[in-house]
């Protein structure tokens, strides 16, 4: 593409601090050195951060769980006093998956109740621990007057309206006959949820945080070999697109290592060298959509029946 060129980029910094690591899920007790990675999370990853982000002048979104909040406040009223965005995360770091309807819809009021007491207004935008859903998400959502989202995938660098969960599909299911599940996935059909997408690959937990217990972690990945990843879907997206979004998601206790904050560097400075960009919250990007002002895309698929 040869026109003028318009990125919006900006981080989105989940301070699950001790809430991922007590979402047992089933109540076991969570490991206690765990439980210290949170709080160095919550306390010098977040310090870091934020220095970090005050060289570059620049404001974020920060997805906080409501747990984060209540019991690390003074850290995060360094970040609402900065002028940075507070988003939704759940209250524990719930997974949304493994939630009923009711249990959605009642961390979704808590942690909205939450942020509004603790930064004197609504919440605007929500992000689903571990980027988990479920097909009333989006209702959800916009019965609480949620304006955006940044958990769904169906692009990479293009805001667009998520769809509103009615489509469905058929799981494959052995133990019945073939014919059973031989349905195509029903249509696509958009609600009024923004979706900021969100990116595995433009995230900084699998290839930095080292967790025994999950294999999809790794902890001991080169930062340059992330930083390179990063920089290639970045000129990608530069080559291919005139214009573009360029949310990247980050966590204190992973992000506020040395090695990792020394990357950040490098990587902002190489964005900073391309003409056009533009660092912003999640919200001001929403903004620019909603407003006309920046294209994005109508996301289609499955068929009516």
């Amino acid at each position: 593409m040869t026109g003028k060129k318009r990125v919006l980029i900006g981080y989105g910094i989940d301070v699950d601090a001790v809430s991922n690591w007590i979402n047992t899920r089933n109540g076991q007790k969570a490991d206690a050195t765990n439980v210290s990675r949170g709080v160095f999370g919550a306390t010098v990853g977040v310090d870091r951060l934020l220095k970090l982000f005050d060289k570059y002048q620049m404001k974020c979104t920060w997805f906080a769980p409501a747990h984060s909040i209540e019991s690390f406040p003074k850290q995060l009223a360094k970040v609402r006093d900065a002028g940075h965005e507070i988003g939704l995360h759940g209250y524990t770091h719930e997974w949304f998956s493994a939630l009923s309807g009711q249990q959605q819809r009642a961390v979704m009021a808590k942690s909205i109740s939450v942020i509004t007491s603790f930064t004197g207004k609504r919440p605007r935008g929500f992000t689903g621990p571990h980027w988990t859903s479920t097909p009333e998400l989006v209702t959800i959502l916009e019965e609480a007057g949620i304006e955006y989202d940044h958990t769904f995938m169906h692009h990479d660098c293009q805001m667009y309206y998520v769809p509103d969960g009615s489509a469905t599909w058929t799981e494959t299911d052995l133990s019945k006959d073939a014919e059973e599940w031989m349905k195509p996935m029903t249509a696509l059909k958009p609600s009024k949820v923004v979706e900021v997408p969100a990116n595995w690959h433009l995230d900084d937990w699998p290839p930095f945080q080292f967790v025994p217990t999950q294999p999809n972690t790794q902890g001991y990945v080169d930062p340059h070999v992330i930083e390179k990843l990063w920089k290639e879907q970045f000129d990608f997206f530069y080559r291919e697109y005139d214009t573009f979004v360029f949310p990247i998601t980050i966590h204190p206790q992973v992000s506020g290592k040395p090695q990792v904050i020394l990357m950040h560097e490098r990587f902002i400075e190489y964005v900073n060298s391309h003409e056009g960009v533009e660092w912003m919250t999640m919200s001001q990007m929403v903004d620019e959509f909603k407003s006309g002002k920046f294209d994005g895309v109508t996301v289609e698929g499955g068929v009516e029946l």
